[in-house]
């Protein structure tokens, strides 16, 4: 199986597990390397009640040498941080950037406007409320502006913004067109999120229409489960390298040290 590279810890207060837990099932799973990603400070605090906090990060660098410590020459213990996309980020994730010998970084957008953190379930009903293709326009431009600030290694969940099911009518690609030569220029990572098959859009993230372009455009891949239990490092993996086949992918990225290399898909 490929590494998993996106997954979480009890730290964000809402995954469960410990470091050996979460060792012995990337194991099982026979995943070649395990990344731990944990969503990252962000300020000011408390800025939300899912992720850790600047004063826990020294717990969170204990929690993966002890996940290092466990695996011993079993297997690859890969570190790094899911960090937010939000106005003015840039000087606080630099300062993350430098707190942690990491291998990688995982810029997400999780946030529209007024701190709206659209994916989550305590604001569903907001969406009955929101114009579908503003709120999507935006979000494709935040995406963008992330990937264009050379922060990150990776670009989490490309399509979240479709985690509950709402889309506008028509033909996608308007949106996907322009973040594509954003990502593409970047030269970051993606990821085949497998999570988005267990959430109201019954459907990876990102679709296959994004997949495919990102292929043309040269983006290279990982597979990730964006796991929150240990049970899930590595769930549906099979699946999705179907789907990467089916999009042409050949290969995937391993990061060390900020620095990468490539395996190819079974």
């Amino acid at each position: 199986m490929p590494a998993d590279y996106h997954s979480h810890t009890p730290l964000c207060r809402h995954a469960v597990g410990g470091p050996t837990e979460y060792v012995e099932a990337a194991l099982a799973a026979g995943i070649t390397e395990y990344g731990i990603s944990d969503h990252a400070p962000a300020l000011p605090e408390p800025f939300d009640d899912w992720r850790m906090l600047s004063s826990e990060l020294e717990q969170y660098f204990t929690w993966i040498e002890s996940a290092r410590t466990h695996a011993a020459n079993r297997l690859p213990i890969r570190s790094g941080l899911e960090c937010d996309w939000l106005p003015d980020c840039e000087g606080w994730i630099e300062d993350l950037a430098g707190r942690y010998p990491w291998d990688y970084l995982i810029g997400s957008v999780h946030y529209l406007g007024d701190r709206w953190d659209f994916d989550n379930p305590k604001w569903l009903g907001r969406w009955a409320e929101t114009d579908v293709e503003a709120a999507w326009s935006r979000y494709w431009e935040e995406y963008a502006a992330m990937a264009e600030s050379g922060l990150f290694d990776i670009l989490a969940h490309p399509d979240l913004i479709k985690k509950f099911g709402f889309r506008p009518e028509g033909d996608l690609q308007r949106f996907y067109e322009p973040a594509m030569e954003a990502i593409a220029a970047s030269g970051c990572v993606i990821e085949i999120n497998t999570a988005g098959w267990h959430k109201p859009c019954a459907e990876q993230y990102p679709a296959l229409d994004f997949l495919r372009m990102a292929r043309d455009a040269g983006v290279p891949l990982i597979i990730s489960s964006d796991a929150h239990a240990p049970a899930e490092l590595g769930r549906d993996f099979h699946r999705a390298i179907a789907l990467a086949k089916d999009a042409g992918y050949t290969e995937t990225v391993l990061f060390e040290g900020r620095q990468r290399s490539s395996e190819p898909l079974p």
